[in-house]
Order: structure tokens, then sequence, then C-alpha cells
């Protein structure tokens, strides 16, 4: 299998970061829900939704052919070529504020966006 570890030490442009609140959220998520500790984080994205592409977050207990592998904030998270392509320089973050809550991603990729965030266009 050959995969590409990448161990985020700065916030480099093209790569994928998470910050500490959706880290933390990331980790109850998978205690609740009893998912083994050895199961990462997928980030990708997938057509669909109301501005042309759709985010997907999942666990997964491997990592695939090609897949960029991040170890960051203490979460392995897994991305897929075609999704590190759309998600280059995203941050994941988690709010938990008035507006509602859930994982923002924060693209720098995205031309547009739909109101409830959950998908975006280039």
């Amino acid at each position: 299998m050959a995969e590409v570890i990448v161990e985020v030490q700065a916030n480099p442009i093209d790569v994928v970061t998470i910050t500490s609140r959706a880290a933390q959220e990331i980790r109850k998520i998978k205690a609740a829900n009893s998912i083994p500790e050895v199961h990462a984080l997928r980030l990708g994205v997938k057509g669909g939704g109301c501005s042309g592409m759709s985010y997907v977050l999942a666990f997964d207990e491997t990592p695939k052919e090609r897949d960029t592998v991040y170890q960051m904030e203490g979460l392995t998270v897994y991305v897929d070529p075609k999704s590190q392509f759309y998600l280059s320089g995203t941050v994941l973050d988690f709010s938990g504020g008035l507006n509602g809550k859930g994982f923002v991603f924060n693209n720098p990729n995205a031309t547009r966006t739909c109101g409830c965030g959950n998908s975006f266009g280039v």
C-alpha cells in the first residue's frame, strides 16, 4: 500500500488541518458510538449538494491506496487524492455557538457555498 504520511508541524497551504475544537468533538463522537480508537477520520468530497460538491466525514479502519495520512491533534486523518485536490488548505473546525452546532469547513478553494455550509463549488 503506497500511502503518504504527513506529520503536520505548521499550517502550509497544501495540507488539511483540524482545530483542537474539531478534534475534541471527533473524539466525543468516537466514544459515544463505540468506534474503535484505531479508526481514523476520513475527510472527503463527493459530487452533489446545492453548490456542486459535498463534504464527507466518516471513520475508516485502514487507509486506501494513495491516501494521504495526516497525524494531528492526536488523530489520524485519511484523505483520498481527489478530495485532497479540493480540500488543500482547508481547516476543519467545530462550532457550538448560537448559530448552530456542527463541523465547519473553512475551504480556501471554495468559490461559492450553500447556506448550510455542507456543500461548495470551485
